[in-house]
């Protein structure tokens, strides 16, 4: 069964296992200890982090192992933001970070520390200018990744760690996605990975904090990792992830250009999406992105219905849709980008994935959307075309004005009853869509963007928000 999720996890690399199962039987003794079995676990850690840290572009004396890349965030941020409390306690960061900064933002928040969220384009990338423009007297931190983990946009780390040095506020990287495809150029300050993420053992998260950068760390101190992640680690996963990852860059440098393989894979997906399944936006930079990584959506489509669909025919894919989530509201990467959310497919390839895997998903995927699309009963585009749930507010002819109430309903119905009634109305006519969904905020606009329809707005309703689109075509 093709896996297709690597953002979320890769699977274990082979060289990891080998050296997870050695690791298991030379590392388990305390590498804190004199004695022949705690040196030799010494020797074994010290080998980890000298090629981590060869890996990422620090010095080993600057590398820490934490219990996941999640803790090197928290831990990272909390330790920079202590540490320059004096020079300010404003926090800023890309409006598409990884949940575990907007956590630490969340806390900084309520703790009284100010946050200053910067915005991306369309295409989820930051202006450098931007960031640079937020860097005022008071500014403590910046967090940017070096790629999303949603769209697999690139972001200009470099130039913003420039920036950043310049105006010295320390920059912390986030590069759990980027890592695996080679080290972060640019005078970063602080820069966080995970294991998961290149095929090493969960449970293994990297901190790198460069010498000269003002670093507290918060909690009871330790005498294990310079005190920044205490407790006794797991150094046969420790060992496991270095090894991945030095087998990752090694065949890199041998010539073995698996980055440009797979990318050459994603562009085929990125091409033929579109033109197999129609009404579908691919996001994301084109240009500045991740090898692996395409993420696209399909008007009219329930995400979790699709994934369910691929699911049953072999393929395991992930979503950002809110249809998808528990808490029912759009992923805050797609809504800081305003595209749509609705049918979101993210595409991540894991190191070898066969082409044939991918000429077979692109057969599939067709289908798959018009199962869905069929039992949500999508319209065909086709003029004075009726639909249940629009109440008109003229005579049963061309309508000036129509209201749709699709209260009580999630994505993606709101847009499909918006689709069924658009073409009963003239043009210059309005329909109004009333709903309560969160996803309807974003995907209602996108999907005017799509239909060359023009977005006049949202209005207060008596429950939910009343959004009203004018019929431009």
């Amino acid at each position: 069964m093709p896996y297709f999720d690597a953002a979320s996890a890769a699977p274990l690399h082979p060289v990891a296992r080998e050296a997870l199962l050695a690791a298991l039987d030379e590392g388990w003794a305390d590498p804190a200890r004199l004695y022949r079995e705690g040196r030799r676990a010494r020797l074994l850690l010290d080998a980890a982090r000298e090629a981590a840290a060869d890996a990422v572009g620090c010095r080993p004396d600057e590398l820490t192992f934490t219990p996941s890349g999640t803790h090197a965030v928290h831990s990272g941020m909390f330790g920079v933001l202590a540490a320059r409390r004096r020079v300010g306690r404003r926090l800023v960061h890309s409006a598409v970070e990884h949940s575990s900064v907007l956590h630490v933002a969340e806390v900084h928040a309520a703790a009284g520390g100010t946050v200053t969220e910067v915005p991306v384009d369309r295409t989820g990338r930051v202006a450098t200018a931007a960031v640079a423009d937020a860097l005022g007297g008071d500014a403590a931190l910046v967090c940017l990744q070096s790629a999303n983990h949603e769209v697999g946009t690139a972001q200009p780390a470099e130039e913003v760690a420039a920036h950043c040095r310049e105006a010295g506020v320390p920059l912390l990287v986030d590069a759990a996605q980027s890592v695996p495809w080679g080290p972060v150029p640019g005078a970063w300050s602080v820069l966080t990975a995970s294991a998961h993420k290149w095929g090493g053992p969960p449970g293994v998260g990297l901190l790198a904090v460069r010498k000269g950068t003002r670093f507290a760390p918060q909690g009871p101190l330790d005498e294990r990792e310079s005190g920044r992640s205490p407790g006794f680690g797991n150094l046969p996963a420790v060992v496991a992830a270095a090894a991945a990852l030095r087998a990752l860059r090694a065949a890199a440098e041998g010539g073995a250009d698996e980055a440009g393989r797979l990318g050459g894979l994603v562009d085929r997906i990125r091409t033929r999406v579109p033109e197999l399944v129609p009404d579908v936006e691919v996001v994301g930079d084109p240009e500045h992105r991740l090898p692996h990584l395409v993420t696209f959506s399909c008007l009219y489509v329930d995400g979790e219905a699709l994934l369910h669909e691929l699911d049953r025919a072999g393929f395991s894919v992930s979503s950002g849709s809110s249809c998808t989530s528990s808490t029912l509201t759009p992923s805050h990467v797609l809504r800081a980008m305003g595209v749509l959310s609705e049918g979101n497919v993210r595409v991540s390839l894991p190191y070898g994935t066969e082409a044939a895997d991918v000429e077979r998903f692109l057969t599939v995927l067709p289908e798959a959307v018009r199962s869905v699309r069929e039992r949500f009963g999508v319209p065909v585009r086709e003029p004075a075309q009726g639909a249940a749930g629009a109440a008109e507010v003229a005579g049963p002819a061309a309508a000036p004005g129509l209201v749709v109430d699709a209260l009580g309903r999630r994505c993606p119905v709101p847009v499909i009853e918006l689709a069924k009634v658009i073409d009963r109305v003239p043009v210059g006519g309005t329909v109004t869509v009333l709903s309560d969904d969160a996803a309807a905020r974003q995907d209602i606009p996108a999907w005017c963007a799509m239909r060359e329809q023009e977005y006049v707005g949202e209005e207060p309703a008596e429950r939910g928000a009343a959004y009203v689109v004018r019929r431009r075509v």
